[in-house]
């Protein structure tokens, strides 16, 4: 479906070919772009676009992102029995809520890394139009792909801050708790049983002393009405520390590696689509490793309930 490249004889300073050039050019900047966007104060300015409606969209989208995960899966099963058309249907599905940060995050990838213009029209760009001739149609389907794998890249962002926000939940489950809680499906029992205790002691008729001695040895249970409304609490708590989990995991992320390794899967990605080797959809791993954490949290919850 790809054509070879415009000038695949010709070349730079370097002697590589010129889409070889412009891939290899991207891959020595990465690590500036990291420490300019992804570390501090950089990482900060970038969520600042999250005060607002980032907010509402957090726990949106980590409803929507199994059916993500499930059109990825169904995409990959598609490409494998060599049902190409089905497979760039399901690919090209943008399930998750664009955020404004993951807006900002495409708008400095493309532009301050890739050196793109920001629209679907990439293959305008004069490095790209150079590189490759094709008909209108193939750059029409091959600048959306393109564009795609911008926006995936993006959003594995979200996906890093729900797995942020679940080692913060597990941390304060064994340290409050003494309990595994990935999710807050699994923290709102023992929420709610905390509030349920302290509340009964200090309405107890006989005196707090007498109260916390009375309820020591017959221990009290939040109703399971106050239970579904500490998780209706807990997870508006945290989507507001959703979005803006980011800043911490940006700089672990930039500290171990993870940024740099992120951003050369886009560039190999690009460089396979762009060079005529193939197809190579941007993966998104990270989403796949947050819905281990969601599965956690809602079986262990949903023992925990057979079992009581």
């Amino acid at each position: 479906m790809i054509s070879s490249f415009n000038a695949a004889s010709k070349g730079d300073d370097t002697g590589l070919p010129i889409g070889q050039a412009y891939f290899a050019d991207q891959r020595a900047k990465v690590d500036r772009f990291v420490e300019h966007h992804f570390t501090w104060p950089g990482t900060l300015h970038l969520h600042s676009a999250a005060f607002g409606w980032d907010v509402l969209r957090a726990p949106i989208n980590v409803m929507l992102s199994p059916v993500l995960v499930l059109t990825r899966i169904a995409a990959i099963v598609c490409r494998r029995i060599r049902l190409p058309a089905t497979a760039n249907w399901l690919g090209a599905r943008r399930i998750l809520l664009p955020t404004a940060v993951s807006h900002r995050v495409e708008f400095l990838v493309a532009t301050d890394f890739l050196d793109l213009p920001m629209s679907r029209a990439v293959l305008a760009a004069p490095q790209f139009r150079e590189l490759i001739r094709r008909s209108a149609a193939e750059a029409e389907v091959l600048g959306q792909r393109i564009a795609d794998a911008l926006s995936d890249y993006a959003g594995t962002r979200s996906a890093v801050a729900e797995m942020s926000t679940g080692l913060v939940t597990l941390a304060v489950g064994a340290i409050v708790f003494q309990a595994l809680t990935p999710g807050m499906i699994s923290m709102a029992p023992g929420v709610a049983n905390a509030v349920a205790l302290s509340t009964a002691i200090a309405e107890f008729p006989m005196g707090q002393t007498i109260g916390g001695l009375w309820y020591g040895m017959f221990p009290t249970d939040a109703s399971p009405l106050f239970v579904a409304a500490s998780v209706a609490i807990l997870v508006m708590i945290w989507s507001v520390f959703a979005a803006f989990a980011g800043v911490l995991a940006d700089l672990v992320q930039s500290r171990l590696g993870i940024h740099s390794s992120r951003l050369l899967r886009l560039i190999d990605t690009l460089e396979v689509e762009l060079c005529g080797l193939g197809e190579k959809p941007f993966a998104v791993r990270e989403h796949y490793y947050a819905r281990l954490l969601n599965l956690w949290d809602v079986v262990g919850s949903a023992f925990r309930l057979f079992r009581n």
